[in-house]
């Protein structure tokens, strides 16, 4: 009918930007390439470990702006599961010290389930983990005097579930995380006068939700918040015992916008500012789909 078609391209658009809650078909392909961009000014504290108490030395004002393409390749096992691997590539540039890197991020490969029965006007649940691996240069394997890090030097283990429902012209979506990080040892990277050898990242959750709103059936506008809490980090060091950074909490706003330019092609660009001193200031992205020769991707 001309309702189900009309959910249906509303809900395409809207998974174009929220990956999260799209599947393929089984033995479907796509690849798609991201152009996403942040930047993040702090303080950063100079320590010293002392008994295992952490003591401030000096404060420095700093930015750091990145650049991360990546490239994402989908493959329909079934028609509710879907494998998904994520190569990224990052550069930065820290204004403090001057530096910059470019060099490979943290790959992952993922898995998105959708376990019941795709019914129009339905709500759709998706359940997802995330491996993510620590091929990126680790901040925790450098000089950061000298050196910028591209990875978070560990490697974790996230799943999520994700909701979302069409009440046209609106996609109202939610979704859950947890995300664990394993711990890393073997280092020996001299830190604040002392040597770090063991780091333990632990637990984070994550929530966001929001709606997309469809301004007509090939272009919809996302609004959406998330919120993030960590737990402790664990430095060990050597001869000083053990030094726990205190847990943490990132909130952000984000906007995307979604627009099919032809009948096969949904583009996707999206801005987003944090909302607490541990998120992002300022972030925008750009995602679009890959055809590849005569293989329709």
């Amino acid at each position: 009918s001309d309702d189900e078609d009309s959910t249906k391209q509303l809900e395409e658009v809207f998974q174009a930007a929220e990956k999260n809650y799209s599947l393929l078909k089984a033995g479907g392909k796509s690849l798609s390439y991201s152009l996403d961009y942040s930047y993040i000014s702090d303080s950063r504290i100079a320590l010293d470990v002392q008994n295992g108490v952490v003591r401030n030395l000096d404060v420095n004002p700093s930015g750091t702006h990145s650049f991360t393409n990546s490239f994402s390749f989908d493959y329909g096992v079934l028609n509710n599961l879907t494998l998904n691997a994520r190569i990224p590539l990052s550069s930065r540039y820290d204004t403090q010290n001057s530096l910059s890197a470019t060099e490979w991020g943290d790959v992952s490969f993922g898995l998105r389930w959708q376990p019941f029965a795709y019914v129009p006007g339905k709500a759709t649940v998706t359940l997802s983990t995330t491996l993510s691996t620590k091929t990126g240069v680790s901040p925790y394997e450098i000089n950061p005097n000298e050196r910028l890090s591209t990875g978070s030097g560990t490697y974790s283990v996230s799943t999520g579930l994700s909701v979302s429902k069409v009440l046209d012209p609106v996609v109202l979506f939610g979704s859950l995380s947890s995300s664990y990080s394993f711990e890393q040892s073997g280092l020996n990277q001299p830190r604040g006068g002392n040597l770090l050898k063991t780091v333990h990242q632990g637990q984070s959750y994550s929530f966001s939700g929001g709606f997309s709103y469809s301004l007509s059936y090939d272009t919809s506008l996302s609004i959406s918040t998330q919120v993030g809490y960590s737990t402790e980090t664990k430095l060990t060091f050597v001869g000083s015992g053990t030094a726990v950074s205190p847990d943490s909490v990132s909130g952000s706003m984000n906007f995307s916008l979604g627009i099919r330019v032809d009948p096969k092609t949904i583009t996707n660009v999206s801005f987003g500012f944090g909302l607490t001193e541990d998120a992002s200031d300022l972030s925008m992205g750009i995602s679009y789909p890959i055809n590849i020769g005569a293989f329709n991707w």
